[in-house]
Protein backbone atom coordinates (compact mmCIF):
# COMPACT_ATOMS: atom_id res chain seq x y z
CA UNK A 1 0.00 0.00 0.00
CA UNK A 2 1.15 3.62 -0.76
CA UNK A 3 2.84 5.24 2.09
CA UNK A 4 0.44 8.31 1.41
CA UNK A 5 -2.60 5.88 1.97
CA UNK A 6 -0.71 4.59 5.15
CA UNK A 7 -0.28 8.82 6.30
CA UNK A 8 -3.98 9.24 6.09
CA UNK A 9 -5.19 6.05 7.68
CA UNK A 10 -2.82 6.88 10.67
CA UNK A 11 -4.15 10.89 11.04
CA UNK A 12 -8.00 9.68 10.33
CA UNK A 13 -7.66 7.33 13.39
CA UNK A 14 -5.56 9.93 15.57
CA UNK A 15 -8.00 12.24 14.40
CA UNK A 16 -11.40 10.42 15.74
CA UNK A 17 -9.37 9.29 18.82
CA UNK A 18 -8.94 13.33 19.78
CA UNK A 19 -12.18 14.47 19.31
CA UNK A 20 -13.85 11.75 21.10
CA UNK A 21 -10.73 11.95 23.87
CA UNK A 22 -11.68 15.62 24.09
CA UNK A 23 -16.06 14.92 24.86
CA UNK A 24 -15.04 12.23 27.05
CA UNK A 25 -13.00 15.03 28.77
CA UNK A 26 -15.59 17.62 28.68
CA UNK A 27 -17.86 15.01 30.55
CA UNK A 28 -14.88 14.57 33.28
CA UNK A 29 -14.53 18.10 33.68
CA UNK A 30 -18.02 18.99 33.92
CA UNK A 31 -18.19 16.23 36.53
CA UNK A 32 -15.39 17.63 38.21
CA UNK A 33 -16.42 20.73 38.25
CA UNK A 34 -19.47 19.86 39.86
CA UNK A 35 -18.44 17.29 42.81
CA UNK A 36 -15.49 19.64 43.82
CA UNK A 37 -17.83 22.84 44.10
CA UNK A 38 -19.69 20.62 46.01
CA UNK A 39 -17.25 19.29 48.47
CA UNK A 40 -16.18 22.92 48.87
CA UNK A 41 -19.78 23.97 49.38
CA UNK A 42 -20.60 21.25 51.77
CA UNK A 43 -23.19 19.53 49.24
CA UNK A 44 -23.24 16.29 48.00
CA UNK A 45 -23.40 17.16 44.20
CA UNK A 46 -24.54 14.57 41.46
CA UNK A 47 -25.37 11.45 42.85
CA UNK A 48 -28.47 9.94 40.99
CA UNK A 49 -27.76 8.91 37.63
CA UNK A 50 -25.08 6.17 37.62
CA UNK A 51 -22.73 4.95 39.69
CA UNK A 52 -22.16 8.09 42.37
CA UNK A 53 -23.39 10.10 39.86
CA UNK A 54 -20.95 9.80 37.16
CA UNK A 55 -23.41 9.48 34.24
CA UNK A 56 -24.46 13.37 34.95
CA UNK A 57 -22.95 14.73 32.38
CA UNK A 58 -24.72 12.26 29.63
CA UNK A 59 -27.61 13.02 30.75
CA UNK A 60 -27.27 17.22 30.79
CA UNK A 61 -26.06 16.57 27.13
CA UNK A 62 -29.41 14.47 26.60
CA UNK A 63 -31.76 17.09 28.42
CA UNK A 64 -29.71 19.71 25.88
CA UNK A 65 -30.55 18.47 22.61
CA UNK A 66 -34.18 17.69 23.53
CA UNK A 67 -34.26 21.48 24.64
CA UNK A 68 -35.79 23.80 21.85
CA UNK A 69 -33.17 26.25 19.80
CA UNK A 70 -34.35 29.67 20.34
CA UNK A 71 -33.12 32.07 18.35
CA UNK A 72 -33.86 35.76 18.81
CA UNK A 73 -36.35 37.83 16.35
CA UNK A 74 -33.97 40.13 15.20
CA UNK A 75 -30.97 38.26 15.79
CA UNK A 76 -28.65 37.80 12.81
CA UNK A 77 -29.54 33.75 12.47
CA UNK A 78 -26.19 33.00 9.99
CA UNK A 79 -23.87 34.04 12.34
CA UNK A 80 -26.49 33.49 15.35
CA UNK A 81 -25.81 29.66 14.36
CA UNK A 82 -21.87 29.82 13.07
CA UNK A 83 -20.52 31.55 16.67
CA UNK A 84 -20.89 28.28 18.54
CA UNK A 85 -19.77 26.14 16.15
CA UNK A 86 -16.81 28.35 15.46
CA UNK A 87 -16.02 28.58 18.98
CA UNK A 88 -16.00 24.58 19.37
CA UNK A 89 -14.06 24.02 16.17
CA UNK A 90 -11.09 26.07 16.93
CA UNK A 91 -11.54 24.42 20.41
CA UNK A 92 -10.90 21.17 18.85
CA UNK A 93 -7.86 22.33 15.80
CA UNK A 94 -5.57 23.20 18.86
CA UNK A 95 -5.00 19.42 19.48
CA UNK A 96 -3.92 19.14 15.88
CA UNK A 97 -0.21 19.69 17.36
CA UNK A 98 -0.28 18.44 20.74
CA UNK A 99 1.67 15.01 21.38
CA UNK A 100 0.14 13.38 24.04
CA UNK A 101 3.34 10.55 25.06
CA UNK A 102 6.43 9.08 23.33
CA UNK A 103 6.17 7.61 19.70
CA UNK A 104 5.76 4.14 19.00
CA UNK A 105 8.00 2.02 16.84
CA UNK A 106 6.05 -0.84 14.78
CA UNK A 107 8.67 -2.24 12.21
CA UNK A 108 9.97 0.41 10.20
CA UNK A 109 7.57 3.19 11.28
CA UNK A 110 7.74 5.45 13.91
CA UNK A 111 3.70 7.04 15.08
CA UNK A 112 3.69 9.41 16.88
CA UNK A 113 1.28 10.26 19.67
CA UNK A 114 -0.61 13.08 18.39
CA UNK A 115 -2.32 13.95 15.18
CA UNK A 116 0.65 16.10 13.81
CA UNK A 117 2.61 16.49 17.35
CA UNK A 118 6.27 17.06 15.40
CA UNK A 119 5.25 19.90 13.62
CA UNK A 120 7.84 22.03 13.84
CA UNK A 121 6.04 25.60 14.34
CA UNK A 122 3.37 23.76 16.59
CA UNK A 123 3.82 26.54 19.32
CA UNK A 124 2.77 28.82 16.68
CA UNK A 125 -0.02 27.58 15.47
CA UNK A 126 -1.49 26.82 19.36
CA UNK A 127 -0.99 30.53 19.89
CA UNK A 128 -2.72 31.28 16.35
CA UNK A 129 -5.59 29.49 17.04
CA UNK A 130 -6.23 30.60 20.22
CA UNK A 131 -6.38 33.74 19.82
CA UNK A 132 -8.82 33.59 16.40
CA UNK A 133 -10.90 31.69 19.15
CA UNK A 134 -12.22 34.46 20.75
CA UNK A 135 -14.05 35.45 17.42
CA UNK A 136 -16.84 32.72 18.26
CA UNK A 137 -17.82 34.73 21.65
CA UNK A 138 -17.37 37.86 19.77
CA UNK A 139 -19.92 37.00 17.29
CA UNK A 140 -22.35 34.97 19.75
CA UNK A 141 -22.61 39.02 21.77
CA UNK A 142 -23.08 40.73 18.72
CA UNK A 143 -25.54 38.63 16.58
CA UNK A 144 -28.40 38.06 19.80
CA UNK A 145 -29.06 41.73 19.19
CA UNK A 146 -28.73 41.77 23.15
CA UNK A 147 -26.94 44.41 24.69
CA UNK A 148 -25.76 42.42 27.58
CA UNK A 149 -24.56 39.82 24.96
CA UNK A 150 -22.40 42.60 22.99
CA UNK A 151 -21.05 44.15 26.19
CA UNK A 152 -19.54 39.96 26.78
CA UNK A 153 -18.58 40.11 23.28
CA UNK A 154 -16.62 43.21 23.65
CA UNK A 155 -15.24 42.28 27.51
CA UNK A 156 -13.82 39.13 25.77
CA UNK A 157 -12.32 40.74 23.05
CA UNK A 158 -10.68 42.93 24.91
CA UNK A 159 -9.54 40.15 27.95
CA UNK A 160 -7.93 37.95 24.65
CA UNK A 161 -6.01 41.06 23.72
CA UNK A 162 -5.09 42.37 27.02
CA UNK A 163 -3.87 38.85 27.76
CA UNK A 164 -2.36 37.61 24.65
CA UNK A 165 0.37 39.64 24.95
CA UNK A 166 1.85 38.71 27.98
CA UNK A 167 0.98 34.90 27.45
CA UNK A 168 2.86 34.63 24.16
CA UNK A 169 5.86 36.57 25.79
CA UNK A 170 5.77 34.02 28.61
CA UNK A 171 6.64 31.30 26.34
CA UNK A 172 9.59 33.32 24.40
CA UNK A 173 11.99 32.07 27.13
CA UNK A 174 10.98 28.88 26.10
CA UNK A 175 11.62 29.21 22.62
CA UNK A 176 14.76 30.73 23.79
CA UNK A 177 16.03 27.84 26.08
CA UNK A 178 15.16 24.92 23.94
CA UNK A 179 15.87 27.00 20.36
CA UNK A 180 12.55 25.54 18.83
CA UNK A 181 8.78 26.28 18.45
CA UNK A 182 8.11 21.76 18.07
CA UNK A 183 5.69 20.77 21.62
CA UNK A 184 8.40 17.15 20.99
CA UNK A 185 11.45 19.64 21.22
CA UNK A 186 10.48 21.35 23.85
CA UNK A 187 9.30 18.26 26.39
CA UNK A 188 12.09 16.56 24.98
CA UNK A 189 14.61 19.40 26.23
CA UNK A 190 12.86 19.06 29.44
CA UNK A 191 13.83 14.63 29.82
CA UNK A 192 17.10 14.91 30.66
CA UNK A 193 18.61 13.34 33.77
CA UNK A 194 21.43 15.34 34.69
CA UNK A 195 19.54 17.41 37.17
CA UNK A 196 16.06 19.12 37.08
CA UNK A 197 15.57 21.04 33.66
CA UNK A 198 11.63 21.38 33.96
CA UNK A 199 10.71 24.71 32.68
CA UNK A 200 9.25 25.87 35.92
CA UNK A 201 12.04 25.73 37.46
CA UNK A 202 14.02 27.45 34.64
CA UNK A 203 11.53 29.80 33.98
CA UNK A 204 9.26 30.12 37.02
CA UNK A 205 8.42 33.83 36.46
CA UNK A 206 7.10 32.83 32.94
CA UNK A 207 4.97 29.97 34.33
CA UNK A 208 3.19 32.33 37.10
CA UNK A 209 2.16 34.20 33.88
CA UNK A 210 0.91 31.64 31.63
CA UNK A 211 -1.07 30.02 34.33
CA UNK A 212 -2.64 33.32 35.09
CA UNK A 213 -3.43 34.24 31.43
CA UNK A 214 -4.60 30.35 30.88
CA UNK A 215 -7.57 31.55 33.10
CA UNK A 216 -8.15 34.78 31.29
CA UNK A 217 -8.18 33.04 27.97
CA UNK A 218 -10.52 30.41 28.70
CA UNK A 219 -12.94 32.77 30.61
CA UNK A 220 -12.55 30.93 34.13
CA UNK A 221 -13.12 32.66 37.44
CA UNK A 222 -11.59 34.81 38.62
CA UNK A 223 -11.72 36.15 34.75
CA UNK A 224 -14.98 35.53 33.52
CA UNK A 225 -16.07 38.97 32.68
CA UNK A 226 -17.46 37.41 29.70
CA UNK A 227 -20.19 36.41 31.66
CA UNK A 228 -20.85 37.78 34.90
CA UNK A 229 -24.10 36.79 35.82
CA UNK A 230 -24.57 39.35 38.44
CA UNK A 231 -23.86 42.36 36.04
CA UNK A 232 -24.78 40.79 32.24
CA UNK A 233 -27.31 38.52 33.11
CA UNK A 234 -25.73 35.65 31.14
CA UNK A 235 -23.06 37.44 28.92
CA UNK A 236 -22.69 36.53 25.41
CA UNK A 237 -24.21 33.23 25.29
CA UNK A 238 -27.61 35.30 26.74
CA UNK A 239 -29.85 34.42 23.93
CA UNK A 240 -28.55 30.64 23.48
CA UNK A 241 -30.46 27.70 23.96
CA UNK A 242 -30.71 23.91 23.41
CA UNK A 243 -27.16 22.46 21.88
CA UNK A 244 -26.12 25.82 21.11
CA UNK A 245 -25.68 26.90 24.53
CA UNK A 246 -24.37 23.41 25.23
CA UNK A 247 -21.43 23.99 22.37
CA UNK A 248 -20.37 27.01 24.05
CA UNK A 249 -19.65 25.16 27.59
CA UNK A 250 -18.01 22.23 25.78
CA UNK A 251 -15.58 24.74 23.78
CA UNK A 252 -14.53 26.38 27.37
CA UNK A 253 -14.28 22.62 29.20
CA UNK A 254 -12.26 21.63 25.74
CA UNK A 255 -9.87 25.17 26.34
CA UNK A 256 -9.77 24.25 29.93
CA UNK A 257 -8.55 21.04 29.05
CA UNK A 258 -5.67 22.32 26.34
CA UNK A 259 -4.56 24.93 28.83
CA UNK A 260 -3.78 22.20 31.08
CA UNK A 261 -2.12 20.33 28.58
CA UNK A 262 0.20 22.82 27.70
CA UNK A 263 1.28 24.03 30.91
CA UNK A 264 2.05 20.09 31.28
CA UNK A 265 4.01 20.50 28.22
CA UNK A 266 5.27 23.80 28.45
CA UNK A 267 6.45 24.09 32.11
CA UNK A 268 6.14 20.72 33.85
CA UNK A 269 8.19 17.79 31.51
CA UNK A 270 5.38 16.51 29.47
CA UNK A 271 5.45 13.27 30.32
CA UNK A 272 8.80 13.01 32.14
CA UNK A 273 8.50 9.80 34.46
CA UNK A 274 9.86 10.31 38.24
CA UNK A 275 12.94 7.88 37.46
CA UNK A 276 14.52 7.43 34.00
CA UNK A 277 12.84 4.51 31.63
CA UNK A 278 15.89 2.35 31.76
CA UNK A 279 15.57 1.89 35.26
CA UNK A 280 11.93 0.35 34.95
CA UNK A 281 12.93 -1.88 32.16
CA UNK A 282 11.51 0.19 29.56
CA UNK A 283 12.82 0.65 25.87
CA UNK A 284 12.56 3.77 23.32
CA UNK A 285 9.60 3.16 21.01
CA UNK A 286 7.84 0.84 23.17
CA UNK A 287 4.42 0.38 23.98
CA UNK A 288 5.14 0.12 27.44
CA UNK A 289 6.96 3.09 27.46
CA UNK A 290 4.09 5.16 25.67
CA UNK A 291 1.83 3.95 27.86
CA UNK A 292 3.75 4.79 31.08
CA UNK A 293 4.49 8.16 29.21
CA UNK A 294 0.71 9.08 28.52
CA UNK A 295 -0.25 8.04 32.35
CA UNK A 296 2.04 10.54 33.61
CA UNK A 297 1.28 13.00 31.30
CA UNK A 298 -2.55 12.30 32.32
CA UNK A 299 -2.56 12.37 35.86
CA UNK A 300 -0.80 15.81 35.37
CA UNK A 301 -3.44 17.14 33.33
CA UNK A 302 -5.80 15.89 35.78
CA UNK A 303 -3.73 18.08 38.66
CA UNK A 304 -4.02 20.64 36.98
CA UNK A 305 -7.76 20.39 35.79
CA UNK A 306 -8.37 20.30 39.52
CA UNK A 307 -6.68 23.45 39.93
CA UNK A 308 -8.38 25.27 37.55
CA UNK A 309 -11.53 23.93 39.20
CA UNK A 310 -10.56 24.73 42.88
CA UNK A 311 -9.52 28.50 42.09
CA UNK A 312 -13.09 28.95 40.34
CA UNK A 313 -14.31 27.98 43.98
CA UNK A 314 -12.16 29.95 45.72
CA UNK A 315 -11.45 33.48 44.68
CA UNK A 316 -14.30 36.24 43.45
CA UNK A 317 -14.34 37.60 40.10
CA UNK A 318 -12.02 40.49 39.40
CA UNK A 319 -13.49 43.71 38.68
CA UNK A 320 -13.24 45.16 35.08
CA UNK A 321 -10.63 47.47 35.87
CA UNK A 322 -8.47 45.51 37.72
CA UNK A 323 -8.86 42.88 34.82
CA UNK A 324 -7.17 45.55 32.48
CA UNK A 325 -4.84 46.77 35.28
CA UNK A 326 -3.39 43.55 35.76
CA UNK A 327 -2.82 42.68 32.49
CA UNK A 328 -1.26 46.01 30.84
CA UNK A 329 0.33 47.35 33.95
CA UNK A 330 1.64 44.07 36.02
CA UNK A 331 1.77 41.55 33.48
CA UNK A 332 3.30 42.73 30.56
CA UNK A 333 6.34 44.53 31.80
CA UNK A 334 7.20 42.05 34.34
CA UNK A 335 6.56 39.17 30.84
CA UNK A 336 9.04 41.72 28.80
CA UNK A 337 11.61 41.53 31.87
CA UNK A 338 11.83 38.69 31.68
CA UNK A 339 12.10 37.63 28.06
CA UNK A 340 15.09 40.55 28.43
CA UNK A 341 16.95 38.12 31.63
CA UNK A 342 16.38 35.00 29.31
CA UNK A 343 17.49 36.26 26.64
CA UNK A 344 20.90 37.72 28.58
CA UNK A 345 21.33 34.70 30.40
CA UNK A 346 21.12 32.56 27.55
CA UNK A 347 23.86 34.39 25.39
CA UNK A 348 26.26 34.69 28.79
CA UNK A 349 25.58 30.36 29.14
CA UNK A 350 26.24 30.03 25.25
Amino acid sequence: MPEIIWTIIEASIKALAVVGGIQLMAALNVYLERKISAFAQNRIGPNRVGPFGTLQPFADVFKLFLKEDIVPKNADKFFHSLAPVLSLSIAIAVWAVIPFSSYVDIGDRRIYMGIAPDINVGLLFILAMTSVGVYGITLAGWSSNNKYSLLGGLRSSAQMISYELSMGLSLIGIVLITGSLSLNDIVNHQLAWDGWRWNIFLQPVGFVIFLITAFAETNRAPFDLPEAEPELVGGFNTEYSGMKFGMFFLAEYANMTTSSVLIVLFYLGGWALPVPAETLGLKDGSIALAAAHFLVFFIKVLMLLFFFIWVRWSIPRFRYDQLMNLGWKILLPISLLNVLLTALGVLYLK
